[in-house]
């Protein structure tokens, strides 16, 4: 209890350090003026000298293609995934006898703590929340588009229960199933633990250190991480394989070395298929690319691809208020183009890009300036909102963002007045 209270009391330290981390991955795509930051999927960036791009539109969209590739081995693939998540693995696996071992046998009792922890302090209750507040987005939400994501599919999947396809877009390498010989590293469990600590105590990544902890077990990119949330939000892992977004936007076939050369126009990716719970098929894509405007306007192919998707719900968590800034317009134009909801916290896009006449809003939560460290993104229009008396705010139970306690926590609910359509 006296640790506990200790570290309490010194959080607003611990943000500050963390705030030296991104959610991507410290091996970024940027020029060396490039600082990470946290939970985020790209850099905070020096500003470029040239004037920002044009405001994109939405465009007419595409056909969007189809892929196919020979998918990985299932039982391995979902083998992988337990055994990462510290979950019991088949009887019959080739990885039951280290599953036996009493190393992993502590690791998973640690980490069923850790998520039970979790589970009563979120996931439980976001998942109320989420079924109440977001009861008829989630109906209309086939396709969730999630940038700065790095490898949080817990979130998105814990608010998006039902959703077909996710699309997440994060600076983090795309990584890949992780082979036997990683699985059997002895510095592959306090690796995971290092890594999940942050996301599981205050809901967001420290991924610097995150790709420090998994790099030293070669674990390559956000697949893994991805895989183990999977099986804790209770799905079965069908199949990865690499994909790759061409320079026209095509959604095809990618190398199986997921490593993105400097300038190569191409942008890696993973396809990862999954089964819910209640059994449903589902398709989550992560592609590691950076979304400023000094990438995006030479090379569009993700924004194009998006278009493709059709319609979307849009989710943005502990951005680090990159959309709030000039050189991040295109992917900021995007969204509020093709998006028919957004959920957001305030490190998303800043109230003043909404016109009111286009959205209607649903405050939940409180709304607290931001950390110091991202103080100068406050946005008093976020006050008057927050404590206008007569349409108050609905509770959020649970904490999220930078502001991470339940009291301190905000989320906002944007819907398009009319509707994009196809």
């Amino acid at each position: 209890m006296l640790l506990r209270n200790a570290a309490l009391r010194l959080l607003p330290v611990v943000l500050l350090a963390l705030a030296a981390c991104s959610e991507s991955t410290t091996k970024t795509e940027t020029s060396a003026t490039t600082k990470a930051t946290p939970d985020t999927g790209a850099p905070a960036q020096t500003p470029p000298t040239a004037p920002p791009a044009p405001a994109d539109t939405a465009g007419a969209p595409a056909a969007r293609p189809a892929v196919t590739a020979a998918p990985t081995d299932t039982a391995y693939v979902q083998d992988a995934a337990t055994y990462l998540a510290g979950l019991p693995v088949r009887a019959n696996s080739e990885l039951a006898a280290l599953a036996q071992g009493p190393a992993y046998q502590a690791f998973a009792k640690d980490q069923d703590k850790s998520w039970a922890k979790y589970t009563s302090t979120h996931t439980s209750r976001m998942t109320r929340w989420a079924t109440h507040a977001l009861d008829s987005v989630q109906r209309r939400s086939p396709t969730i588009f999630y940038p700065f994501s790095g490898p949080d599919f817990l979130n998105v999947a814990t608010l998006f229960p039902t959703s077909q396809t996710y699309v997440m877009v994060g600076l983090e390498p795309v990584g890949s199933v992780p082979a036997r010989a990683s699985l059997e590293n002895p510095k592959l469990y306090p690796a995971i633990k290092a890594s999940l600590w942050s996301v599981l105590n205050f809901s967001f990544f420290r991924t610097n250190d995150m790709a420090i902890d998994l790099k030293s077990v070669e674990l390559d990119g956000a697949v893994p991480l991805i895989m183990l949330f999977a099986a804790r939000t209770g799905h079965q892992v069908l199949a990865v394989r690499p994909v790759q977004l061409t320079a026209a936007g095509q959604l095809t076939s990618g190398a199986a070395d997921t490593t993105r050369a400097s300038g190569r126009p191409n942008i890696p990716g993973a396809e990862i298929q999954v089964r819910s719970a209640s059994g449903q098929a589902q398709t989550i894509y992560y592609f590691s690319a950076d979304i400023s405007d000094a990438k995006l306007t030479p090379h569009p192919a993700l924004l194009t691809y998006a278009r493709t998707l059709g319609p979307l719900t849009t989710y943005v968590k502990s951005a680090t208020y990159l959309m709030h800034k000039a050189y991040f317009s295109k992917i900021r134009n995007l969204v509020l183009a093709r998006s028919n909801y957004l959920l957001q916290d305030d490190s998303g896009i800043a109230m003043k890009y909404f016109p009111a006449s286009v959205w209607q809003f649903t405050y939940y939560g409180t709304y607290r300036r931001p950390i110091n460290l991202f103080a100068k993104h406050y946005q008093p229009a976020l006050t008057a909102a927050y404590t206008d008396s007569l349409r108050r705010p609905s509770p959020l139970p649970f904490g999220t963002g930078y502001n991470w306690r339940q009291t301190d926590s905000n989320l906002l609910l944007a819907q398009r007045r009319t509707p994009v359509s196809n």
